[in-house]
């Protein structure tokens, strides 16, 4: 068995995906936002049911979708703990193992590209992040790094695996898509033959450029990749956005429906209205339904019903996610829809916990339980 691996042209970030092939369980590691639709249409063309997305660390060059992945499959985060992204699910420690039907991902800590980096071994493949590439490591200049951490976490945690071990690694510049433990101790340039001493001396040595999306993508990635505005009390107007009419903020999402204007479709599953809570007078039109997330067949009919009285149509999920999609899918079918900001519950905060952080019940707009 090998994994899938994906590529990401823009970052040169391998995402991958394993899965059991008797339960069909999967994980994905280190998803890109701009490929979150390749992956979905991946996901469902393989018949698989994803139950965890897991971060190799908070990535610098690359916002991650994991949290868009999360909302969209059903599936939980889980991170390093010492990466410092709150919002995700679990918190992951050295040794720690995910269950996907009858397989595990085991997690090592190998820090010194970040101080919460973490490799990851399923069977005889290990998933290596930024730690170890092939014939090279992840730079230590910025976020946390650490040449002599790095050496550590390259020489006594991943050079213990067995020589046969599969290297996977994070990305690669030159078109190679793996190697081996046995190849990279013996002729890994950074750290082949090279002392403690020697290694950092060589690490400290490098002038490389800073990465271009750094700014933008490290405050995403520490909120798993989320980056809408879950405090905007004080937007009043829609924003605009591509592939559908724009984005509404709560309160002026239920005065238009109060008013009128526009059609309040509530696009979570059957399962989160009737156990979430619901908003009276929303008409119902899952997205992807439990399950295993799986696409709504009736969503097309449902829509088109729902906006048959030639009305806009707002969109409601839990966290403002899904009814983007939701949206754009309208949009094709000729209908003016637009997405809800922030949801039913708003986003995870640090301890992972909903309708704390933006969204419909936090605002005090009307809804009910079950």
């Amino acid at each position: 068995m090998i994994p899938l691996q994906l590529f990401d042209p823009a970052s040169s970030t391998y995402t991958y995906l394993l899965h059991d092939p008797a339960t069909r369980d999967a994980v994905v590691i280190d998803p890109v936002d701009e490929q979150l639709e390749r992956d979905l249409a991946v996901i469902e063309g393989r018949g698989l049911v994803v139950r965890w997305i897991v971060e190799t660390h908070a990535h610098a060059d690359h916002i991650t979708s994991a949290a868009r992945l999360a909302e969209h499959t059903g599936g939980r985060t889980a991170v390093p703990a010492a990466c410092g992204i709150g919002t995700a699910a679990v918190q992951l420690q050295h040794g720690d193992t995910l269950a996907f039907g009858g397989e595990t991902l085991r997690a090592l800590h190998t820090p010194g590209h970040t101080a919460g980096s973490m490799s990851f071994v399923w069977r005889d493949h290990v998933f290596t992040g930024d730690t170890l590439l092939i014939n090279g490591c992840g730079r230590t200049d910025f976020q946390s790094g650490s040449a002599a951490a790095l050496y550590h976490s390259i020489t006594q945690v991943l050079f213990a695996l067995p020589d046969a071990t599969t290297v996977w690694p994070g990305h690669d510049y030159q078109g190679r898509s793996h190697s081996s433990i046995g190849a990279e101790k013996a002729g890994n340039t950074r750290v082949a033959g090279r002392g403690e001493a020697e290694f950092i001396a060589l690490m400290d040595s490098l002038q490389l450029p800073r990465p271009r999306r750094i700014d933008e993508a490290v405050p995403a990635n520490l909120h798993s990749g989320l980056r809408h505005d879950v405090d905007g009390a004080a937007l009043s107007a829609p924003r605009t956005a591509e592939g559908y009419a724009g984005d509404v903020p709560p309160a002026l999402a239920w005065q238009w429906v109060q008013e009128g204007q526009a059609v309040l479709v509530d696009v979570r599953t059957d399962a989160e209205r009737e156990w979430v809570g619901q908003v009276p007078g929303a008409v119902p039109v899952a997205w992807k339904q439990w399950p295993g997330m799986a696409m709504n067949p009736a969503f097309d009919a449902q829509i088109r019903e729902a906006a048959a009285g030639g009305l806009p149509l707002v969109l409601l999920c839990r966290s403002g996610v899904r009814s983007v999609a939701a949206a754009r899918r309208a949009t094709e079918l000729g209908v003016v829809a637009y997405n809800i900001l922030e949801g039913f519950e708003g986003d995870p905060d640090s301890q992972a916990h909903r309708g704390r952080k933006g969204g419909w019940r936090l605002r005090g707009l009307p809804w009910r339980q079950g």
